[in-house]
């Protein structure tokens, strides 16, 4: 990636933001070489991103990864670099001052289970693995960008903090992120970005959701001389009928999804236990509480209608249990840290658009604290599948914005 930096002022000012406020910095020598490096560099940053989806990182289990990306985070000449209470990997880069602190944050987890074949191929400029967009991209991204602002010696006002984060996934529930702000940084970000899969999009609308296992209990028994009792798996079946057929609005966009299910003991036996596990999802707070009070009523209702079929003893019982619940939240288009990412995002020849996503971004959010998540670049496909794949073509200009970007906000 050559960036042609010339035109960089009057891209800021079709950003809409005042030139003084530098949120493209390419004019200064220093960052040039940094931008530089990040070119000279990109196919050490896809192999470390190989390197690091090789390393499993399941829900829960992310130390192993952690330990690779500290050592990381240290040879890219990051400060103090540790692992807090929770398990995020963090490394500084002091400034002038300390304030304003820009974070940088990519998340370590995967949504795949312990023992999945994790192996990385790659044919030419695709590469293909679980989780190689998100997130090792984003992690090599972390990392990368650390090393190209020590490789120039950039120096910032303000300074900069690098995490690795934990819990980013599934029932996760956005722990590392959630610790960070309440503890480990609490009262010490200025500015959030998270980066969060491969492309070039910039999230600045949190998706808020609410998640909940579901258990269904009865006395169970045999399917034949037992009949007749109620059964937690009807119970389920019943709940799960009723939840498909809700209506949600359109805008604001509220989802639903019946994710797991299990239970059961053998094909000949009444269940004593039948389960599931749901995620609730909408950009607005009310929608999500009000889709929230449909799941329970009809949980409730598929208990009610089980019972009432059999009319026997030995009723089903339910209990609903949450297990997730991640605050939504949303920064303005207006103000200076999505300004700034949209110039940064003009400067490296990326066409982003503003979107909504759940991520680490949230927490902050939620908190009035300016954050947003963006694209590492790359194209990636199907995330969250064993078949995922990342496409290298112009990849490091994801690299680049991220640096643009964290220079631009540590600027007073």
């Amino acid at each position: 990636m050559r960036v042609a930096l010339v035109g960089v002022f009057a891209m800021m000012a079709a950003g809409g933001v005042r030139p003084q406020d530098n949120v493209a910095p390419g004019g200064d020598a220093r960052v040039q070489a940094a931008l530089a490096a990040i070119d000279k560099t990109e196919p050490a940053t896809i192999a470390a991103q190989m390197r690091l989806c090789e390393v499993p990182a399941p829900p829960f289990g992310e130390r192993a990864r952690a330990m690779v990306v500290r050592d990381m985070l240290q040879a890219a000449g990051l400060k103090h670099v540790r692992l807090d209470r929770e398990g995020n990997v963090i490394g500084e880069r002091p400034g002038r001052s300390p304030r304003p602190n820009v974070v940088l944050a990519a998340h370590l987890d995967t949504v795949f289970p312990e023992g999945t074949d994790v192996k990385v191929t790659r044919n030419g400029a695709v590469l293909r693995g679980p989780g190689i967009g998100d997130n090792c991209r984003g992690l090599a991204v972390l990392a990368a960008v650390a090393g190209a602002l020590d490789a120039a010696a950039v120096e910032t006002d303000g300074s900069l903090t690098f995490v690795a984060t934990v819990g980013e996934e599934g029932l996760g529930d956005l722990r590392g992120a959630k610790a960070l702000v309440a503890e480990t940084l609490k009262g010490r970000i200025d500015y959030f970005v998270a980066l969060d899969g491969s492309g070039s999009s910039i999230t600045n609308v949190g998706v808020g959701s609410r998640r909940y296992r579901i258990v269904f209990r009865g006395a169970g028994g045999h399917s034949y001389s037992n009949f007749g009792r109620a059964s937690p798996v009807n119970a389920l079946g019943r709940a799960i009928s009723l939840i498909a057929d809700i209506q949600v609005p359109g805008s604001p966009r509220t989802t639903f999804s019946v994710g797991r299910i299990g239970g059961g003991t053998a094909v000949n036996a009444i269940p004593e236990e039948a389960w599931m596990e749901v995620d609730l999802r909408s950009v607005d707070k009310a929608a999500l509480a009000q889709l929230d009070r449909s799941v329970q009523q009809i949980v409730k209702q598929a208990v009610s209608t089980e019972n009432a079929r059999w009319k026997q003893n030995d009723a089903v019982t339910v209990t609903i249990e949450p297990v997730g619940d991640r605050p939504g939240g949303r920064t303005d288009e207006s103000a200076r840290i999505v300004q700034a990412a949209l110039a940064a995002s003009k400067t490296v020849g990326f066409a982003a658009r503003l979107v909504e996503n759940s991520t680490d971004a949230n927490v902050p959010m939620q908190l009035g604290i300016p954050a947003i998540s963006i694209g590492a670049g790359g194209t990636g496909t199907d995330a969250h599948s064993l078949a995922e794949t990342f496409v290298t073509t112009n990849s490091a200009r994801g690299t680049a914005r991220a640096l643009l970007l964290m220079v631009s906000l540590s600027r007073r």
